[in-house]
Protein backbone atom coordinates (compact mmCIF):
# COMPACT_ATOMS: atom_id res chain seq x y z
CA UNK A 1 0.00 0.00 0.00
CA UNK A 2 1.25 3.63 -0.66
CA UNK A 3 2.93 5.62 2.66
CA UNK A 4 0.81 8.15 1.50
CA UNK A 5 -2.97 6.61 1.49
CA UNK A 6 -2.95 5.78 6.00
CA UNK A 7 -1.67 9.22 6.08
CA UNK A 8 -3.78 11.50 4.31
CA UNK A 9 -6.97 8.45 6.20
CA UNK A 10 -5.29 9.35 9.77
CA UNK A 11 -4.73 12.81 9.32
CA UNK A 12 -8.61 13.08 7.96
CA UNK A 13 -9.38 11.12 11.17
CA UNK A 14 -7.14 13.31 13.89
CA UNK A 15 -8.79 16.33 12.22
CA UNK A 16 -12.22 15.35 12.68
CA UNK A 17 -11.39 14.18 16.26
CA UNK A 18 -10.88 18.10 16.89
CA UNK A 19 -7.04 18.08 16.91
CA UNK A 20 -6.33 21.45 15.48
CA UNK A 21 -5.38 21.61 12.00
CA UNK A 22 -1.68 22.34 12.41
CA UNK A 23 -1.01 20.18 14.96
CA UNK A 24 -2.60 17.33 12.78
CA UNK A 25 -0.81 17.98 10.20
CA UNK A 26 2.26 18.28 11.55
CA UNK A 27 1.84 14.99 13.56
CA UNK A 28 0.67 13.20 10.68
CA UNK A 29 3.60 14.61 8.38
CA UNK A 30 6.39 13.71 11.18
CA UNK A 31 5.07 10.22 11.49
CA UNK A 32 5.17 9.57 7.89
CA UNK A 33 8.56 10.78 7.21
CA UNK A 34 10.11 8.02 10.58
CA UNK A 35 7.88 5.75 8.74
CA UNK A 36 9.77 6.03 5.00
CA UNK A 37 13.05 7.32 6.33
CA UNK A 38 13.79 6.50 9.83
CA UNK A 39 13.52 8.63 13.05
CA UNK A 40 16.49 10.68 12.87
CA UNK A 41 16.00 12.30 9.44
CA UNK A 42 12.43 12.86 9.86
CA UNK A 43 12.87 14.65 13.10
CA UNK A 44 16.05 16.55 11.25
CA UNK A 45 13.60 17.46 8.42
CA UNK A 46 11.02 18.58 11.15
CA UNK A 47 13.39 20.91 12.68
CA UNK A 48 15.09 22.19 9.72
CA UNK A 49 11.28 23.11 8.19
CA UNK A 50 10.69 24.85 11.50
CA UNK A 51 13.99 26.90 11.79
CA UNK A 52 13.71 27.64 7.99
CA UNK A 53 10.06 28.75 8.36
CA UNK A 54 10.74 31.18 11.26
CA UNK A 55 13.52 32.94 9.28
CA UNK A 56 12.12 32.57 6.43
CA UNK A 57 12.89 36.91 4.74
CA UNK A 58 9.65 35.88 1.79
CA UNK A 59 7.44 35.31 5.40
CA UNK A 60 8.38 38.49 6.46
CA UNK A 61 5.29 40.19 4.63
CA UNK A 62 2.72 38.47 6.60
CA UNK A 63 3.05 39.65 9.79
CA UNK A 64 3.32 43.38 8.41
CA UNK A 65 0.31 43.19 6.18
CA UNK A 66 -1.38 41.86 9.36
CA UNK A 67 -0.16 45.21 11.03
CA UNK A 68 -1.56 47.08 8.44
CA UNK A 69 -4.71 45.45 8.41
CA UNK A 70 -5.52 45.68 11.85
CA UNK A 71 -4.03 49.84 11.61
CA UNK A 72 -6.33 50.14 9.23
CA UNK A 73 -9.44 48.92 11.15
CA UNK A 74 -8.17 50.71 14.45
CA UNK A 75 -7.92 54.01 12.60
CA UNK A 76 -11.84 54.10 11.68
CA UNK A 77 -11.15 53.95 7.73
CA UNK A 78 -14.29 51.59 7.42
CA UNK A 79 -16.75 54.40 8.07
CA UNK A 80 -15.99 56.60 5.78
CA UNK A 81 -15.07 54.34 2.47
CA UNK A 82 -18.99 53.34 3.05
CA UNK A 83 -20.46 56.91 3.64
CA UNK A 84 -18.61 57.52 0.33
CA UNK A 85 -19.96 54.60 -1.60
CA UNK A 86 -23.45 55.22 0.11
CA UNK A 87 -23.29 59.19 -1.49
CA UNK A 88 -22.83 57.39 -4.77
CA UNK A 89 -24.94 54.56 -4.82
CA UNK A 90 -27.17 54.80 -2.10
CA UNK A 91 -30.38 56.21 -4.22
CA UNK A 92 -30.62 53.65 -6.66
CA UNK A 93 -33.05 50.24 -5.54
CA UNK A 94 -30.58 48.25 -3.40
CA UNK A 95 -27.86 50.82 -3.88
CA UNK A 96 -26.84 50.11 0.00
CA UNK A 97 -26.05 46.69 -0.67
CA UNK A 98 -24.21 47.71 -3.77
CA UNK A 99 -22.52 50.35 -1.55
CA UNK A 100 -21.60 47.89 0.77
CA UNK A 101 -19.93 45.70 -1.82
CA UNK A 102 -17.74 48.06 -3.04
CA UNK A 103 -17.00 48.94 0.36
CA UNK A 104 -15.83 45.60 1.18
CA UNK A 105 -13.53 45.77 -2.08
CA UNK A 106 -12.24 48.78 -0.98
CA UNK A 107 -11.22 47.86 2.83
CA UNK A 108 -10.03 44.49 1.68
CA UNK A 109 -7.40 46.27 -0.32
CA UNK A 110 -5.56 47.79 2.94
CA UNK A 111 -6.90 44.91 5.16
CA UNK A 112 -6.41 41.44 3.65
CA UNK A 113 -8.53 39.71 5.89
CA UNK A 114 -12.08 38.28 5.25
CA UNK A 115 -12.98 38.02 8.58
CA UNK A 116 -11.88 42.18 9.74
CA UNK A 117 -13.65 42.77 6.47
CA UNK A 118 -16.81 40.87 7.34
CA UNK A 119 -16.89 41.88 11.24
CA UNK A 120 -15.76 45.18 10.63
CA UNK A 121 -18.42 46.33 7.45
CA UNK A 122 -20.92 44.12 9.96
CA UNK A 123 -20.58 46.63 12.20
CA UNK A 124 -20.70 49.43 9.87
CA UNK A 125 -23.28 49.04 7.12
CA UNK A 126 -26.19 46.78 8.45
CA UNK A 127 -27.26 49.76 10.75
CA UNK A 128 -27.75 51.74 8.14
CA UNK A 129 -29.34 49.28 5.62
CA UNK A 130 -31.54 47.78 8.62
CA UNK A 131 -32.83 51.99 9.10
CA UNK A 132 -34.13 52.14 5.43
CA UNK A 133 -35.60 48.62 5.90
CA UNK A 134 -33.50 46.56 4.38
CA UNK A 135 -33.96 42.95 4.09
CA UNK A 136 -32.60 41.08 6.29
CA UNK A 137 -31.34 38.31 4.51
CA UNK A 138 -29.74 40.79 1.47
CA UNK A 139 -28.08 42.86 4.26
CA UNK A 140 -26.34 40.19 5.55
CA UNK A 141 -25.72 38.31 2.81
CA UNK A 142 -24.05 40.88 0.87
CA UNK A 143 -21.81 41.58 3.88
CA UNK A 144 -20.52 38.07 4.53
CA UNK A 145 -20.15 37.92 0.56
CA UNK A 146 -18.43 41.07 0.12
CA UNK A 147 -15.95 40.31 3.04
CA UNK A 148 -14.77 37.15 0.86
CA UNK A 149 -13.13 39.81 -0.88
CA UNK A 150 -10.41 39.97 2.00
CA UNK A 151 -8.36 36.97 0.68
CA UNK A 152 -8.31 37.86 -2.47
CA UNK A 153 -7.58 41.31 -3.28
CA UNK A 154 -4.25 42.63 -2.41
CA UNK A 155 -2.56 42.81 -0.34
CA UNK A 156 -3.54 38.91 0.68
CA UNK A 157 -1.91 37.46 3.08
CA UNK A 158 -3.34 33.96 1.69
CA UNK A 159 -1.72 34.47 -1.55
CA UNK A 160 1.45 35.55 0.67
CA UNK A 161 1.62 31.63 1.97
CA UNK A 162 0.27 30.25 -1.56
CA UNK A 163 3.71 31.96 -2.97
CA UNK A 164 5.73 30.44 -0.52
CA UNK A 165 3.65 27.24 -0.67
CA UNK A 166 3.65 26.59 -4.41
CA UNK A 167 7.32 28.59 -4.85
CA UNK A 168 5.52 31.69 -7.22
CA UNK A 169 6.53 34.93 -7.26
CA UNK A 170 4.65 36.94 -4.42
CA UNK A 171 4.26 40.60 -6.62
CA UNK A 172 2.70 38.99 -10.01
CA UNK A 173 0.13 37.13 -7.09
CA UNK A 174 -0.72 40.45 -5.78
CA UNK A 175 -1.44 41.85 -9.05
CA UNK A 176 -3.20 38.82 -10.77
CA UNK A 177 -5.42 39.51 -8.07
CA UNK A 178 -6.73 42.85 -8.85
CA UNK A 179 -9.18 42.04 -11.64
CA UNK A 180 -10.90 39.00 -10.56
CA UNK A 181 -11.40 41.19 -6.89
CA UNK A 182 -12.95 43.82 -9.33
CA UNK A 183 -15.01 41.45 -11.09
CA UNK A 184 -16.19 39.87 -7.83
CA UNK A 185 -17.24 43.13 -6.80
CA UNK A 186 -19.30 43.88 -9.88
CA UNK A 187 -20.66 39.94 -9.26
CA UNK A 188 -22.39 40.96 -6.14
CA UNK A 189 -23.61 44.25 -7.26
CA UNK A 190 -25.56 42.42 -10.45
CA UNK A 191 -26.48 40.34 -7.39
CA UNK A 192 -28.09 42.69 -5.45
CA UNK A 193 -29.86 43.85 -8.98
CA UNK A 194 -31.17 40.88 -9.25
CA UNK A 195 -32.90 40.20 -5.67
CA UNK A 196 -34.43 43.77 -6.02
CA UNK A 197 -35.78 43.07 -9.28
CA UNK A 198 -37.36 39.88 -8.27
CA UNK A 199 -38.52 41.85 -4.76
CA UNK A 200 -38.28 45.61 -4.92
CA UNK A 201 -39.35 45.60 -1.30
CA UNK A 202 -35.82 44.22 -0.11
CA UNK A 203 -33.86 47.04 -1.19
CA UNK A 204 -36.00 50.52 -0.76
CA UNK A 205 -33.86 53.35 -2.15
CA UNK A 206 -32.31 55.95 0.08
CA UNK A 207 -32.19 59.96 -0.50
CA UNK A 208 -30.21 61.53 -3.16
CA UNK A 209 -27.41 63.33 -2.60
CA UNK A 210 -26.17 66.36 -4.81
CA UNK A 211 -23.15 66.31 -5.81
CA UNK A 212 -21.19 68.81 -3.75
CA UNK A 213 -21.77 66.22 -1.23
CA UNK A 214 -20.67 63.19 -3.19
CA UNK A 215 -17.43 64.72 -3.94
CA UNK A 216 -17.11 65.90 -0.26
CA UNK A 217 -17.55 62.42 0.52
CA UNK A 218 -14.67 61.13 -1.36
CA UNK A 219 -12.35 62.91 0.73
CA UNK A 220 -12.89 60.56 3.47
CA UNK A 221 -11.13 57.71 0.70
CA UNK A 222 -8.08 59.58 0.11
CA UNK A 223 -6.16 57.53 3.02
CA UNK A 224 -7.56 53.89 1.67
CA UNK A 225 -6.81 54.71 -1.86
CA UNK A 226 -3.67 56.21 -1.32
CA UNK A 227 -2.21 53.42 0.65
CA UNK A 228 -3.69 50.96 -1.79
CA UNK A 229 -1.68 53.06 -4.77
CA UNK A 230 1.41 53.07 -2.50
CA UNK A 231 1.75 49.69 -2.19
CA UNK A 232 0.04 47.75 -5.22
CA UNK A 233 1.35 50.48 -7.55
CA UNK A 234 4.93 50.60 -6.08
CA UNK A 235 4.58 46.69 -6.48
CA UNK A 236 3.51 46.78 -9.91
CA UNK A 237 5.92 49.69 -10.85
CA UNK A 238 8.82 47.37 -9.80
CA UNK A 239 10.27 50.47 -7.45
CA UNK A 240 9.88 47.82 -4.44
CA UNK A 241 9.62 44.42 -3.41
CA UNK A 242 6.36 42.58 -1.85
CA UNK A 243 8.23 42.28 1.47
CA UNK A 244 9.81 46.15 0.62
CA UNK A 245 5.84 47.32 0.36
CA UNK A 246 4.53 45.29 3.50
CA UNK A 247 6.99 47.81 5.77
CA UNK A 248 5.76 51.06 3.69
CA UNK A 249 2.14 50.21 4.00
CA UNK A 250 2.23 49.62 7.48
CA UNK A 251 4.56 52.32 8.17
CA UNK A 252 1.43 54.23 5.75
CA UNK A 253 -1.51 52.74 8.16
CA UNK A 254 0.18 53.46 11.59
CA UNK A 255 0.96 57.42 10.15
CA UNK A 256 -2.75 57.53 8.95
CA UNK A 257 -3.79 55.82 12.61
CA UNK A 258 -1.89 58.63 14.14
CA UNK A 259 -3.09 61.66 11.90
CA UNK A 260 -6.95 60.32 12.76
CA UNK A 261 -5.73 60.68 16.46
CA UNK A 262 -7.65 57.00 17.06
CA UNK A 263 -3.99 55.53 18.15
CA UNK A 264 -3.63 55.28 21.95
CA UNK A 265 -0.81 53.61 24.05
CA UNK A 266 -2.90 51.14 24.92
CA UNK A 267 -4.86 50.63 21.42
CA UNK A 268 -1.58 50.37 19.68
CA UNK A 269 -0.35 47.44 22.48
CA UNK A 270 -3.35 45.16 22.14
CA UNK A 271 -3.63 46.23 17.72
CA UNK A 272 0.34 44.70 17.82
CA UNK A 273 -0.39 41.85 20.53
CA UNK A 274 -3.30 40.69 17.60
CA UNK A 275 -0.85 40.94 15.38
CA UNK A 276 1.43 38.80 17.15
CA UNK A 277 -1.30 36.09 17.35
CA UNK A 278 -2.84 35.95 14.22
CA UNK A 279 0.94 35.51 12.79
CA UNK A 280 1.52 32.79 15.61
CA UNK A 281 -1.40 30.55 14.31
CA UNK A 282 -0.28 31.41 10.36
CA UNK A 283 3.11 30.33 11.02
CA UNK A 284 1.91 26.84 12.87
CA UNK A 285 -0.70 26.20 9.97
CA UNK A 286 2.57 26.78 7.55
CA UNK A 287 4.53 24.89 9.03
CA UNK A 288 2.69 22.05 9.90
CA UNK A 289 1.63 22.09 6.39
CA UNK A 290 5.29 22.08 4.88
CA UNK A 291 6.43 18.78 7.08
CA UNK A 292 2.79 17.67 5.88
CA UNK A 293 3.97 18.57 2.66
CA UNK A 294 7.38 16.89 2.82
CA UNK A 295 5.38 13.74 3.95
CA UNK A 296 3.23 13.54 0.97
CA UNK A 297 6.32 14.46 -1.89
CA UNK A 298 8.60 12.01 -1.00
CA UNK A 299 5.60 9.12 -0.56
CA UNK A 300 5.25 10.07 -4.21
CA UNK A 301 1.59 11.92 -4.06
CA UNK A 302 2.11 14.23 -6.43
CA UNK A 303 3.59 12.01 -9.00
CA UNK A 304 0.87 9.66 -8.85
CA UNK A 305 -1.81 11.68 -8.86
CA UNK A 306 0.30 13.25 -12.21
CA UNK A 307 0.65 9.71 -13.35
CA UNK A 308 -3.16 9.60 -12.98
CA UNK A 309 -3.93 12.38 -15.09
CA UNK A 310 -2.21 11.23 -17.66
CA UNK A 311 -3.35 7.82 -17.73
CA UNK A 312 -6.67 9.04 -17.45
CA UNK A 313 -7.45 10.75 -21.54
CA UNK A 314 -9.23 13.26 -20.02
CA UNK A 315 -9.16 16.77 -20.93
CA UNK A 316 -6.91 18.95 -18.61
CA UNK A 317 -10.26 21.25 -18.31
CA UNK A 318 -11.94 18.32 -16.83
CA UNK A 319 -9.42 17.04 -14.22
CA UNK A 320 -9.15 21.14 -13.49
CA UNK A 321 -13.21 20.81 -12.78
CA UNK A 322 -12.50 17.73 -10.86
CA UNK A 323 -9.96 19.73 -8.26
CA UNK A 324 -12.15 22.09 -8.08
CA UNK A 325 -15.00 20.09 -7.18
CA UNK A 326 -12.53 18.52 -4.37
CA UNK A 327 -12.09 22.07 -2.98
CA UNK A 328 -15.45 23.04 -2.89
CA UNK A 329 -16.62 19.84 -1.34
CA UNK A 330 -13.05 20.19 1.34
CA UNK A 331 -14.02 24.40 1.91
CA UNK A 332 -17.69 22.39 3.66
CA UNK A 333 -15.60 21.17 6.59
CA UNK A 334 -12.41 22.89 6.90
CA UNK A 335 -11.56 26.86 6.83
CA UNK A 336 -9.32 28.57 3.80
CA UNK A 337 -5.81 28.80 5.55
CA UNK A 338 -5.93 25.25 6.36
CA UNK A 339 -7.72 24.12 2.91
CA UNK A 340 -5.05 25.93 1.17
CA UNK A 341 -1.68 24.96 3.15
CA UNK A 342 -3.34 21.02 2.76
CA UNK A 343 -3.39 20.88 -0.69
CA UNK A 344 -1.53 23.21 -2.75
CA UNK A 345 1.90 20.80 -2.22
CA UNK A 346 -0.81 17.60 -3.53
CA UNK A 347 -2.78 19.54 -6.50
CA UNK A 348 0.03 22.34 -7.90
CA UNK A 349 2.52 19.84 -9.49
CA UNK A 350 -0.36 18.48 -10.96
CA UNK A 351 -1.99 21.67 -12.37
CA UNK A 352 1.80 22.44 -13.61
CA UNK A 353 2.57 19.18 -14.79
CA UNK A 354 -0.81 19.42 -17.23
CA UNK A 355 0.37 23.00 -18.46
CA UNK A 356 -1.13 25.19 -16.24
CA UNK A 357 0.34 28.67 -14.93
CA UNK A 358 0.52 28.51 -10.99
CA UNK A 359 -0.07 31.87 -10.81
CA UNK A 360 -3.77 31.95 -12.47
CA UNK A 361 -4.21 28.57 -10.51
CA UNK A 362 -3.37 30.09 -6.89
CA UNK A 363 -6.13 33.05 -7.88
CA UNK A 364 -8.50 30.36 -9.21
CA UNK A 365 -7.87 28.43 -5.50
CA UNK A 366 -8.58 31.43 -3.59
CA UNK A 367 -11.58 32.27 -6.01
CA UNK A 368 -12.68 28.73 -4.51
CA UNK A 369 -11.89 29.27 -1.33
CA UNK A 370 -13.76 32.54 -1.02
CA UNK A 371 -16.89 30.02 -1.78
CA UNK A 372 -16.29 28.18 0.93
CA UNK A 373 -15.85 31.03 3.83
CA UNK A 374 -20.04 31.28 2.58
CA UNK A 375 -21.28 27.89 1.97
CA UNK A 376 -23.05 25.61 5.16
CA UNK A 377 -21.73 24.13 7.23
CA UNK A 378 -18.69 26.17 8.24
CA UNK A 379 -18.63 28.94 6.67
CA UNK A 380 -16.40 30.96 9.07
CA UNK A 381 -17.70 34.40 7.30
CA UNK A 382 -20.91 33.71 8.30
CA UNK A 383 -20.50 32.68 12.19
CA UNK A 384 -18.12 35.49 12.37
CA UNK A 385 -20.74 38.16 11.10
CA UNK A 386 -23.49 36.21 13.48
CA UNK A 387 -20.95 36.80 16.17
CA UNK A 388 -21.19 40.24 15.26
CA UNK A 389 -24.74 40.08 14.52
CA UNK A 390 -26.76 38.02 17.13
CA UNK A 391 -29.97 38.83 16.30
CA UNK A 392 -29.93 37.38 12.79
CA UNK A 393 -30.30 34.04 12.41
CA UNK A 394 -27.68 31.74 10.38
CA UNK A 395 -30.86 30.65 8.44
CA UNK A 396 -31.80 34.20 7.20
CA UNK A 397 -27.97 35.05 6.66
CA UNK A 398 -27.75 31.21 4.39
CA UNK A 399 -30.73 32.20 2.48
CA UNK A 400 -29.51 36.08 1.80
CA UNK A 401 -26.00 34.59 0.70
CA UNK A 402 -27.33 32.15 -1.88
CA UNK A 403 -27.54 35.02 -5.15
CA UNK A 404 -23.69 35.69 -3.91
CA UNK A 405 -22.88 32.43 -4.11
CA UNK A 406 -24.55 32.08 -7.68
CA UNK A 407 -22.43 35.02 -8.86
CA UNK A 408 -18.72 33.25 -7.42
CA UNK A 409 -19.44 30.13 -9.33
CA UNK A 410 -20.24 32.33 -12.84
CA UNK A 411 -17.28 34.14 -12.03
CA UNK A 412 -15.20 30.85 -11.08
CA UNK A 413 -16.39 29.49 -14.57
CA UNK A 414 -15.52 32.22 -16.01
CA UNK A 415 -11.91 32.83 -15.07
CA UNK A 416 -11.03 29.07 -15.91
CA UNK A 417 -12.17 29.70 -19.01
CA UNK A 418 -10.36 33.05 -19.93
CA UNK A 419 -6.97 32.81 -18.12
CA UNK A 420 -5.98 35.75 -19.73
CA UNK A 421 -8.66 37.77 -17.53
CA UNK A 422 -6.15 36.76 -14.52
CA UNK A 423 -3.12 36.92 -16.15
CA UNK A 424 -2.62 40.05 -18.62
CA UNK A 425 -1.74 42.42 -15.98
CA UNK A 426 1.23 40.15 -14.70
CA UNK A 427 2.00 39.44 -17.46
CA UNK A 428 3.08 43.57 -18.56
CA UNK A 429 5.14 43.21 -15.42
CA UNK A 430 7.88 41.16 -17.25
Amino acid sequence: METWLPGLVILLIVMFAGVPIAMAMAAVGGLGLAVILGFQPAMTIVGQTTFDTGLSYPLSVVPLFVLMGNLVTRAGLSDELYAACHAWLGHRRGGLAMATAVACGGFSAVCGSSLATAATMGKVALPQMRRYRYDDGLASGVIAAGGTLGILIPPSVILVLYGVTAQQDIARLFIAGIVPGLLGVLGYMAAVQVVCWRRPEAGPRAERMGYRDRFAALGGVAGILGLFVLVIGGIYAGIFTATEAAGIGATGAFVIALARRRLTLRNLLETLADTAATTTMMFMVLIGALIFSNFVNIAGLPDFLSSMARASDLPAWAILAAVLMVYLCLGMVLESLSMVLLTVPIFAPVMAGLGYDLVWFGIIVVVVTEISLITPPVGLNVFVLKTVLPDVPLSTIFRGILPFVVADVVRLALLAAVPTLVLFLPDLMR
